[in-house]
């Protein structure tokens, strides 16, 4: 069997939707489409990719029996009380499962989702999966911790002399808010970690 007929029935027993597996991919619905229908060749770098966003062994595609990737398990949180680093919160909803060669790369928590802020991108009982950092690039979805008690997740835009903290829905109750350098040292203002998946039960 081809590797494209392998990975097209690797995508088929996810279940995942196309336009999901395109998605955590990083490329386009097409582009799988073609490879899944055996029109495109896959490339080395985006087979791996592919089988990422599905969860599986790139490995064990080459003999045929598809395994699944060993998972880690995170704390998902409803909330992130100040000054309590994250691994020592107990305050823990549920967990999710993140792969060995997501967890390889850096600190990860998830969090459950209060409010309509980040609607139409992040709804209300989403787990999101956040990347622990101190900082972002601009146009990032965030926690950021404000006033050294209140934990926002968020869409920040930085400019020279501050940062915005920005909601998605223009209908919340959280406006866009600005603050300036000095403000950001004052408050403070402190970006925790980078929303880097988001996961939903239909």
């Amino acid at each position: 069997m081809s590797i494209n007929k392998l990975l097209a029935k690797a995508i088929a027993e996810s279940k995942m939707p196309i336009s999901r597996v395109a998605e955590r991919a990083g490329i386009s619905r097409q582009h799988v489409y073609k490879i899944i229908s055996g029109e495109k060749n896959v490339s080395s770098v985006t087979l791996e990719n592919i089988c990422k966003a599905i969860n599986i062994e790139p490995a064990s595609l080459y003999n045929g029996n598809i395994q699944k990737q060993k998972g880690i398990k995170i704390p998902v949180l409803g909330v992130i009380p100040a000054g309590i680093p994250i691994e020592a919160i107990e305050d823990i909803l549920d967990y999710e499962e993140i792969s060995e060669d997501m967890a390889s790369r850096g600190e990860y928590f998830a969090l459950k989702v209060k409010g309509v802020s980040m609607h139409p991108i992040i709804n209300d009982g989403d787990v999101v999966i956040v990347k622990q950092q101190d900082d972002a690039d601009s146009g990032k979805i965030c926690v950021v911790m404000i006033n050294g008690f209140d934990a926002t997740l968020k869409r920040i835009k930085k400019e020279p002399n501050g940062i915005w903290i920005l909601p998605e829905n223009p209908y919340s109750d959280f406006k866009p808010a600005f603050y300036t350098n000095q403000q950001i040292i004052d408050t403070p203002v402190r970006i925790i970690g980078v929303a880097v998946e988001i996961r939903r039960s239909l």
